[in-house]
This record gives structure tokens, sequence and C-alpha cells, in this order.
């Protein structure tokens, strides 16, 4: 692995022969040709939008042309958001890295610490510049955040939240984000430092074993801390599950309803877990009906809890015409299993780990050339934090944008293999029924650019899926 390291070293020292501000514009500029792809692939989908388009065969038992014109419109709010969002965020970031923000901000940090008396502590200052970029990105989103949820989703109906609500989530982000990466980007700085010539194999294997540790941690102890969960109620739905789980052995452990309905309208479903230990979680908008039951219900007084429950009748009975019946949830999850039943997730891991190791071996090769620190403005130090920031998000950034689609068209791949896996149980149908209303809920406008579509789309679009089931049938 050294001699590589040390091949690699030799390829890539023609970049300390590039002046510092010619290598600059030039990371700059890749980064702005990957942007005026994505907004030429974001217009293509706008005038997709934008066409006249009638209801779709495969949906004419399920939508009316009032209903697509609602998600059509609701489809173009949310693409002029983003589009605007994503305009305004490249501008600001490439006029901070102009002036000079990273070593100011690295400098700033340095200077914080020197007020109590800690001086040439590379490991804390980075900890110091982590969290003003934390708190920066924090705050600079929280308007951007706020418009999304409380005009544009609450204009289509979708949004759930209260303002306080929205806000105490906000700090509870920042904080677990705080402790989570602290403490993780600490050691990792540490076994850089200290790893020698093998320091990308170390750095690597932790970070490795952190996200499986996350995977554990967070489902179990983190989400509880934003969303309510409840085991789901005995009945037939629970059952069924159960039963389909024995069918093809899956290490069913529990399953939970989450509130998602507090946050939005839009419904989800997904399992996690490893070994024996699997866990289904089902958003209660999923569910047809369902209502989860609140554990302090007996705490509020008469007169609030008349209110609530006033209120929350209100809320069913609007989810009565939404939602899955109990075949078409199995269903849902018949598809999930398919991903468990193929390894879809394994093949998902074994990628995301090759790929790590090898972003981080090329780190290696790059961490030491000189030009990379002195195009960003860092002349006298080499900070590591610095050097995995220019080499991850700069240098790297047309390899991660080849990367992406090719795990794009891996992903529709597997959601085609899913849906068969649940054809093949005969839940093919209940899988069609569930689609369509799961399209509707979600006001999914059915029509999309065959490109825009390709490049973003990690799942195909409902009208893909649909003809790729009845396309079974028919064989």
């Amino acid at each position: 692995m050294v001699f590589l390291i040390s091949v690699l070293e030799s390829y890539f020292s023609f970049i300390d022969r590039i002046e510092p501000k010619i290598l600059f514009y030039g990371l700059l500029s890749f980064t702005w040709i990957l942007s005026i792809w994505e907004h030429y692939l974001s217009y293509r989908q706008y005038r997709n939008y934008k066409r006249h388009q009638t209801v779709p065969t495969e949906l004419a038992d399920v939508m009316t042309n009032e209903q697509l014109e609602k998600s059509r419109r609701y489809a173009m709010d949310k693409i002029r958001f983003n589009e605007i969002r994503s305009i305004y965020g490249e501008i600001e970031g490439t006029i901070l890295l102009l002036i000079g923000i990273l070593p100011w901000l690295w400098s700033i940090s340095g200077s914080i610490l020197s007020k109590y008396g800690y001086y040439d502590y590379e490991i804390l200052q980075s900890i110091v510049f982590v969290t003003l970029m934390m708190f920066y990105s924090t705050i600079a989103g929280i308007p951007w955040s706020y418009y999304y949820h409380f005009v544009l989703e609450e204009k289509h109906g979708f949004n759930k939240q209260t303002r306080s609500f929205f806000f105490k989530d906000t700090i509870k982000k920042l904080l677990v984000s705080f402790a989570l990466t602290v403490p993780i980007f600490c050691l990792l700085l540490k076994i850089i430092q200290i790893g020698g010539d093998y320091f990308f194999i170390y750095a690597w294997a932790f970070l490795a074993t952190m996200s499986l540790a996350i995977a554990v941690i967070y489902p179990n102890y983190i989400a509880p801390l934003f969303d309510h969960y409840e085991p789901l109620r005995e009945g037939e739905l629970r059952k069924s599950i159960e039963q389909l789980a024995d069918k093809i052995n899956f290490p069913l452990a529990k399953i939970f309803v989450v509130e998602g309905s507090a946050r939005s309208a839009h419904s989800n479903a997904y399992f996690y877990g490893f070994f024996k230990t699997k866990r289904i979680v089902l958003y209660d908008t999923l569910i047809k009906g369902y209502r989860i039951q609140k554990d302090n219900d007996n705490a509020v007084n008469k007169e609030e809890k008349s209110k609530d429950e006033t209120d929350d009748d209100q809320v069913t009975k609007k989810k009565i015409d939404k939602g899955c019946e109990s075949d078409e949830v199995l269903a849902v999850l018949c598809h999930e299993f398919g991903h468990w039943s193929l390894s879809h997730n394994i093949i998902n891991l074994t990628i995301s780990f090759i790929n790590l190791f090898l972003i981080f071996t090329i780190f290696a090769a790059l961490s030491k050339r000189t030009g990379l620190y002195d195009a960003f403005g860092f002349t006298h130090i080499r900070p590591i934090l610095i050097g995995l920031l220019v080499i991850f998000q700069y240098v790297l950034s047309p390899y991660s944008a080849i990367l992406s689609l090719a795990l794009t068209v891996l992903s529709r791949r597997f959601e085609f293999q899913a849906d068969h896996f649940a054809f093949k149980l005969a839940h093919g149908e209940p899988l069609s029924r569930a689609l369509k209303k799961l399209e509707m809920d979600n006001m999914t406008y059915p029509y999309s650019d065959y490109l825009y579509a390709k490049y973003h789309y990690s799942h195909p679009t409902v009208l893909e899926r649909l003809k790729a089931i009845k396309s079974t049938k028919q064989d």
C-alpha cells in the first residue's frame, strides 16, 4: 500500500507546479460546471411541468384532472424554491471563498483558543472551526427551512409542524450533530496525525466502524428524541406482517409506528438493524385511519383534553381518505423485504466502504501537495481539516458526481427487483394500488423529464413501476 501511495504522490506532483490562483479557479470552475449541469436538468424538468398533460391511463382510476393540476403546481413550486436556494448557495459559497473565508475562519478559531492560553493545538482549533461552520450553516439555513415548511408545504397542505416544534427541532438537530461530529472529528484527526504511512487505512477502518455504530445508535436512541414511536397495535395488520416475515425468514424483532403526521402529511416505511434484530418502522400517515396514542393523554386537563380530542378527530377525519389499507401496507413492506432478501443493503454498504477506502487513499496521496493549500490561502500552515475539506469537496467533486449517478442507476434497478420480489409473493396487485395511493397522498406529479429522472431519481417513477408490474403479470 505504501508503494501505491508513493506512485499516486508522484502522479499528483504536477499540482505543486500549477499557480495557486489558477488551481483555485480551476477547482472552483469544476463545481460551477456541475452546478450548471444541475440547473440545466432542473430547467428541463420545469419545462416538463409547464406542459399541459392529461391524467395518465395508469392513474385514471384514482386521479382527476383537478388533482393532476394540484400536483403540477406543487411540483413547480418546489423546483422553483430549490433552484433559488441552490443558486443563492452557490453564489454565497463562491463569494465566501473569494474573500478568503477559510483562512480567516481558521485564524479566528486560533484567536479564540489563544484567549484561553491554547496555542498550536490543531485538533482543538479544528473543533472551533467546525463549530463555527455548523452554527453559521444552521442559522443561514433557518429562513430557507422556515419558508419551505410554513409557506410552500403549508400552502399545499403538507406541513403539520407548529412554529415552536420547528425551532425546538432545529436546536435539537444542531446539538445532536455537534455531539456526534466533534468526538468523531477529534479521533479522526488524531488517527491521521499519528497513523504514519498507513494512516488512511486506520482512518477508513475508524469511519467504517463509526458508520456501523451510528446505524445502530441513531434509530434506537437518537430518532426518538425527534419523533414519537409506538409499537404497532395488535390487529390484522400486525398479524399479517409477522406471518409474512415468518414466511420469508425475515428476522423481525419489533414493529413500530412513528408519528410522521406531527411533521408532515407525507408517508414512508423502512426497516433497520443488523443480523437477527430487524425492526420495521411505519409512518402513521401510511396506515389508513391510524392514530398515535400519546402517553401523556391523561396528564392534560379536561379543557385541553377536550380541545385536543376535537382537533385529533378532525385530523383523523382528514386521514380517512388517505393512507393504505392493510393489504397495501403489507405489499409495501413486502417490497422492503425484497431489498433485504436480495441483499441490496449489503451491496450498498459494501460499495460505501469501498468508496470510503478509495477516497482516503486519494487523500493520502494528495494531502502533502502544498499547492492545494496555497490555492485556498493556507500558505504557511497545512491543517489536516482543510486538506480534508478541499480534497473531498472540490478535488473529488467530478468523481463524486459520477459515483452519485452510478448509485442512482443501481438504486433504480434495485427498486424494480424489490417490486418483482413482492409480485412473486402474490403482492403485485396491492402494491400497484399502494403506489397509486402514495402518489396521490404525496401529491407527486406523475410525469418527469427523462434525463432529469435518470440523473436524480433513486426510485423509478410510479408510471415506470406500474408498467413493470403489469408487464410481469402478462409474462
